[in-house]
C-alpha cells in the first residue's frame, strides 16, 4: 500500500535527510574574513563621500566663524526664518556671533530648521548617531524640513562599533534609552517604487564638521 505523505511532510523529510548528510564547509575561513576592505582614505573624506551618496550635505568648518558664514549662506539660499536650537552649547555659539534663532518651542509648528548635536559620525556609511540625551530630544531632528547636525572632528569614527565605544566611554552604565542612526534625509519608495525624500522627516540633512568651536 502506497504511503500517503503530504507535501509538508515530504519537505520536512528532505530537510532532515539533508541535515544528516555530512558536507565540507564551503567557506571555512568566513569568520576570519574582513567584512569590509581596509580603509585607506581619511575619515573626513570617506564620511563626506558616503553622506553625499545618500543625498546628505557635508560642510567642513575650521572654526566658529567659518560655521556662521556657511549658516548665513544657507539661510539666504533657503530663505530660512524659523531656525530652532535647544542645545545650550550651540545656543552660546550662535549668540556669540549674533545669529538669530528660536531657543524655545514657541510657534514650533512653523519650524523650518532644527540644529542639533550628535553622538558620533560614522564614516563607513555616512551615518550620524544621535540619542535622546541631548536637549534637542527627538522633535528637533524629525519635524523641521531641514536638519542641521553639528559635530566635532573628535566625534568622527570609522565603524559603528567605534561609535558605541564613544557612547560607553561617555555615559558608562547610563546608556541613553534611545539611540538612532541617521543616514541621509528620510526616504521611502513604498508608493509605486518611486523614491521620495522627506516622507517621514527632514527633506534636507546638513552635517557640519567643525575642527574648532571657538
Amino acid at each position: 500500500m502506497k504511503e500517503n505523505i503530504s507535501s509538508k511532510e515530504l519537505m520536512l523529510k528532505k530537510i532532515r535527510k539533508a541535515l544528516l548528510e555530512k558536507r565540507d564547509n564551503p567557506y571555512p575561513n568566513l569568520e576570519e574574513s574582513a567584512l569590509y576592505k581596509q580603509n585607506e582614505e581619511e575619515l573626513e573624506i570617506l564620511f563626506a563621500e558616503q553622506l553625499t551618496a545618500v543625498s546628505g550635505n557635508f560642510i567642513f568648518c575650521e572654526n566658529g566663524v567659518d560655521f556662521i558664514e556657511n549658516m548665513l549662506e544657507l539661510a539666504d539660499k533657503f530663505s530660512w526664518r524659523k531656525i530652532y536650537c535647544w542645545e545650550p552649547e550651540l545656543q552660546a555659539l550662535l549668540s556669540h556671533y549674533e545669529f538669530p534663532f528660536y531657543q524655545t518651542d514657541k510657534d514650533f509648528e512653523q519650524a523650518e530648521v532644527g540644529i542639533t548635536l550628535c553622538e558620533a559620525l560614522i564614516a563607513r556609511n555616512g551615518s550620524v548617531m544621535v540619542s535622546n540625551q541631548h536637549a534637542a530630544g527627538r522633535r528637533l531632528s524629525i519635524f523641521p524640513n531641514h536638519h542641521i547636525i553639528i559635530a566635532r572632528t573628535g566625534q568622527l569614527v570609522l565603524d559603528l562599533k567605534d561609535a558605541f565605544s564613544i557612547l560607553k566611554n561617555k555615559y558608562g552604565t547610563q546608556i541613553p534609552s534611545m539611540i538612532s542612526n541617521i543616514t541621509g534625509p528620510s526616504r521611502t519608495a513604498d508608493i509605486e517604487k518611486t523614491l521620495v525624500l522627506g516622507a517621514h522627516g527632514p527633506k534636507e540633512l546638513f552635517v557640519f564638521l567643525i575642527d574648532d568651536f571657538s
